[in-house]
């Protein structure tokens, strides 16, 4: 799809997602959102759910002020007169009464729809159905060429001894994971390169719990999009959180900062669960897509200004190609196409690592701008240098996710002998170690 100049601008000053801009601007707002995939005919419907809500509040106000003024007269009423008003009085305030629950019943569907609207996409995103039509940006770094038979991520973990997989799985079921030695000591050795780099980078380092109450699930955008993804535990009435990007977007809630105190970044760690319930028939060997993970994420709160996410949207990316680069593992980038980036984004990038046994690049890393559309669900406004109040905009990024980041990290840097080579600047991480592995000296 194409925008002339006037619609980018026009674009461009007006990225929200409120029910007056919805109502002002329909055609723009059905044509934005077919780019997602997003079916036109229930913008329509919305704005007729909300044309009929406003009629019932203005209807259910001019009885409950007729009701009122009823029963002020009562008092100054003749006798005769009384009994004329009284019954007038029940009729209205049995007709508000009914007009109540028609609007406590429309409502709710009202804001069930709008919390189903998704985010506009850039114009310079581009167009598809599914991730098919993702670009490729770029491709850094050489894929490696070896000069002995390869082995996969698994058969490297069982000859070292820095696995068990079997003996867990007993345990804790399929898709999970215990890593020790060697490698359990390299996972958390890179959390730590990736935490300096973020702390290098004026980030604010800050675990999170894993845990989260239901609300901060729609603020981020998983609810009502992907409730069979999440963990639930009834009896406590809690979710297991799939990133730190839940706690942190929720973090600052109903808060009215103040321009100054603008950007905020967070380098948020966490356990992470995903039931990855969507993920039949995609590889699940060995650690790739297992139910818990660690992650240390990048999140930024900034101004409500594009041009202003878009540059922390570029500098997110540029810290994790440097995290990939200081890892040594060749990568691509892709722009994710409107309909394969979800709901919550505007725009999106994501970092592809090679991954030898599988012959391609796999997900390392997703880089999300999200406008205002998670302030909004919110609540996390600033007042500006100029008085006026706006919503934030949030950005999002993987600094470094484990054990997804350790697949094509030892599958890359193999040896004949089994042993994986550690790069130069991971080595202080690790002792000084230059190899890791049972034969390694």
């Amino acid at each position: 799809m194409s925008y002339n100049l006037a619609g980018l601008i026009f674009y461009k000053a007006k990225i929200m997602l409120d029910i007056k801009f919805i109502a002002d601007n329909t055609d723009w707002v059905k044509n934005s959102l077919k780019r997602k995939g997003f079916e036109t005919d229930k913008v329509d419907e919305l704005l007729k759910t909300y044309l009929e809500m406003n009629k019932l509040k203005t209807s259910s106000q001019a009885l409950a002020e007729e009701k009122n003024k009823l029963s002020n007269s009562i008092k100054s009423a003749s006798a005769e007169e009384r009994p004329t008003i009284i019954a007038k009085s029940r009729e209205v305030g049995e007709q508000l009464k009914a007009e109540q629950e028609q609007l406590a019943v429309i409502q709710t569907k009202f804001e069930d729809m709008m919390l189903r609207m998704p985010n506009y996409p850039s114009a310079e995103s581009p167009d598809g159905p599914d991730d098919s039509a993702n670009v490729v940006r770029r491709k850094v770094g050489e894929i490696p060429h070896f000069d002995f038979e390869p082995k996969d991520h698994v058969e490297l973990m069982e000859m070292n001894d820095w696995s068990e997989m079997e003996r867990i799985a007993k345990v804790s079921g399929s898709r999970t994971y215990a890593i020790k030695n060697d490698l359990a000591q390299l996972e958390l050795a890179i959390h730590m390169l990736v935490m300096d780099k973020l702390r290098e980078n004026g980030f604010t380092l800050i675990t999170v719990p894993a845990l989260s109450k239901e609300k901060p699930l729609y603020n981020q955008g998983y609810l009502p999009f992907a409730r069979d993804e999440i963990y639930y535990m009834p009896a406590d009435d809690i979710y297991l959180s799939g990133t730190a990007e839940l706690i942190l977007n929720s973090l600052r809630a109903d808060e009215m900062l103040t321009e100054n105190e603008l950007p905020i970044l967070y380098a948020g760690f966490s356990p992470c669960f995903r039931r990855e319930a969507g993920a039949a028939g995609k590889d699940t060997r060995g650690l790739v897509r297992v139910h818990q993970f660690f992650k240390t994420e990048q999140f930024v709160i900034c101004k409500n200004d594009i041009e202003e996410s878009e540059k922390w949207h570029k500098k997110l990316l540029q810290i994790s190609e440097e995290i990939l680069q200081d890892l040594e593992l060749p990568y691509q980038v892709l722009e994710v196409c409107t309909g394969d980036m979800g709901a919550p984004k505007y725009r999106q990038y994501d970092l592809e690592a090679w991954v030898p046994s599988q012959n391609c690049y796999r997900e390392t890393h997703s880089c999300s701008n999200i406008t205002d559309w998670q302030a909004r669900r919110t609540n996390l406004r600033y007042r500006g240098n100029d008085g006026k109040m706006q919503y934030c905009h949030t950005l999002n990024n993987t600094g470094i996710a484990t054990p997804r980041a350790l697949v094509p990290f030892i599958e890359n840097h193999q040896q004949a002998d089994g042993t994986v080579r550690i790069p130069a600047k991971l080595q202080p991480y690790l002792g000084g170690k230059k190899f890791i592995g049972k034969n390694a000296k």
